[in-house]
């Protein structure tokens, strides 16, 4: 079974950074590290001008491209949660979800002295902050961003 964290913050609060950073930790320990994405927002998944992209300026709700390396899908209206894209990574030990900071999954929530002074998100299953501010701005536990084995052993402690 999967360890699943999601990382949250507010925008522009490093979420993307500590997740990049602990996935080239943990998969350097050899870990499978699998990293599903929220965006609020509409985006833009495919490059202009690829097959792919062609397929779907035509008109297919989806397209899909798959070689011996790696699989690329995109699907429009979709209505997936990530409970359904966790089920697609059986043999990940660790999913990181950026965002769902409203969700009740074991969660690491990232404060910028920048953006923040206090966490935003739902505090059930939130485990630890992960900060530039001093640990003693808060009332739970708080690492700094550069001590990625130190929070990678933290997620561990969790899931002990």
């Amino acid at each position: 079974m999967s360890k699943v964290i999601a990382v949250c913050g507010v925008k522009n609060s490093g979420k993307t950074t500590l997740i990049r950073r602990l996935t080239e930790y943990l998969a350097g320990k050899g870990l499978r590290v699998a990293v599903i994405k929220h965006d609020g927002h509409d985006f833009t998944c495919d490059i202009p001008g690829t097959d792919t992209w062609q397929f779907t300026e035509a008109g297919a709700y989806a397209s899909a491209c798959f070689s011996d390396q790696r699989v690329f899908i995109h699907r429009r209206g979709s209505d997936i949660r990530e409970k359904e894209l966790i089920r697609l990574f059986p043999e990940a030990d660790i999913i990181f979800l950026e965002g769902l900071k409203e969700s009740s999954y074991p969660k690491i929530e990232v404060i910028r002295k920048e953006n923040g002074n206090a966490p935003v998100s739902n505090p059930t299953g939130r485990f630890l902050i992960v900060s530039d501010r001093d640990s003693s701005d808060f009332s739970e536990r708080a690492l700094a961003p550069e001590d990625i084995p130190e929070i990678a052993a933290a997620i561990d402690a969790f899931f002990a």
